[in-house]
């Protein structure tokens, strides 16, 4: 081999591709592991929310091996304690408690310092793989994996392969441990008022592989699709689905949806059974039924010169949130609020009495059933049109 043939396999590799080429095929490679992850690391293996063939699973156990050397159970294991103690002391990467800079910066170093916690690993990394490759290579010698796609980068891309591996080492401790872990909990948008912080980042999961979609997630865990709202794309469900159709995976879990019978005109048991199957459903239409409500409120008044000081705008965000993780500050805000609306007043104090219908284990069946055929008797007797509208459809559930 001559010196410009050394030259030349230095600079571009075997694949002999340009510098956009590169970017193209690396952006591929990144795209694989986040699918890798989402797929297989957390709907299949943290929440057992879909099953999967052996090629399919063997082949994300390889390419994590070698793109990000993660342990399966060290993975699910923190993940799985994550949402036990959701954004609490003990949450392992909560930017409630930990600060967003924190878990933003140094997400991948709170997550190895979380697998060295055998607790944690006893506790929460049950029935992931335990087979003879996973202990004598994935788990047994995981640093080789990424060290080995190094070498491999270098083949295939020359000098610029150190680039694209050192992209590929970067694209989980920043999407996934970063973004994720830090701005899915900080920042978004929220279909469901869960009891944690997680939020949406965006509508259209596609570069972290659905994972952006994280509020949804935290309020229907076990679910294998991410996406609620017609507008959301989750694009993980999507090669989920391709890969049920060819039978390499068989979907588990999946959210619940409501089913209406527009005929009921009284709540009976079987709709006290829907609703409390569909409570996040319910709460979300309830929050709209709190906006249309708060925009009747200010139609009607008379000065509107002083709308902003009688009605912040935060104060419509307060009243869409659950009651119970209102602070000091917040409930007086509210109580003010109120002293100029008994509309909103009702609302809010509806809303509580609701919340409390998936709360009273100690109620017998018949006595929950009266007490949610008495909640719509007095929405519907309020005179408040959203709130009228949202009970007729409430005891619709079936």
């Amino acid at each position: 081999m001559d010196l410009s043939a050394v030259l030349d396999f230095i600079s571009n590799g075997v694949t002999g591709l340009g510098g956009w080429a590169t970017v193209g095929v690396t952006l591929i490679l990144t795209h694989i592991t986040i699918a890798s992850v989402t797929i297989f690391l957390h709907r299949h293996q943290a929440h057992r929310a879909l099953e999967l063939h052996a090629i399919p699973s063997h082949f994300f156990r390889f390419w994590l091996w070698l793109t990000t050397g993660q342990v399966t159970k060290e993975w699910a294991a923190i993940h799985r304690k994550h949402h036990a103690k959701c954004d609490t002391e003990e949450d392992p990467h909560s930017p409630v408690t930990k600060g967003i800079k924190k878990v933003f910066w140094e997400g991948a170093e709170l997550y190895r310092a979380e697998s060295k916690n055998k607790e944690t690993m006893e506790k929460y990394g049950h029935g992931t793989p335990d087979d003879w490759i996973e202990k004598n290579l994935y788990s047994r010698f995981s640093w080789q994996g990424v060290a080995l796609m190094l070498i491999l980068d270098f083949i295939l891309f020359g000098a610029k392969g150190i680039t694209v591996w050192a992209v590929q080492m970067l694209w989980i401790p920043v999407t996934a441990a970063g973004i994720i872990n830090g701005i899915g909990h900080w920042w978004g948008y929220r279909n469901y008022d869960c009891s944690d912080a997680a939020t949406n980042i965006i509508p259209w999961g596609i570069i972290i592989g659905g994972e952006e979609l994280h509020n949804n997630h935290h309020t229907y865990a076990t679910s294998a699709k991410l996406s609620s709202k017609w507008y959301e794309f989750d694009i993980g469900w999507g090669y989920i689905r391709a890969m049920e159709m060819i039978g390499l995976a068989k979907v588990k879990k999946m959210p619940p949806k409501p089913k209406f019978d527009p005929a009921k005109v009284k709540a009976d048991f079987e709709t006290l059974q829907s609703v409390i199957a569909n409570r996040y459903d319910v709460m979300a239409k309830y929050a709209k039924s709190v906006k249309h409500a708060w925009k009747e409120e200010l139609a009607q008044l008379k000065d509107k010169s002083q709308l902003e000081s009688r009605f912040p705008k935060s104060a419509r965000k307060l009243l869409q949130r659950e009651p119970a993780k209102l602070e000091a500050p917040q409930k007086q805000q509210l109580v003010e609020l109120f002293q100029h609306s008994k509309a909103l007043e009702t609302m809010h104090n509806m809303r509580v009495e609701l919340g409390m219908l998936w709360e009273r284990s100690h109620f017998s069946r018949d006595e929950l059933v009266q007490k949610l055929q008495d909640w719509c008797e007095r929405a519907e007797a309020s005179g408040i049109k959203s709130l009228q509208e949202f009970s007729m459809r409430l005891r619709s559930y079936a």
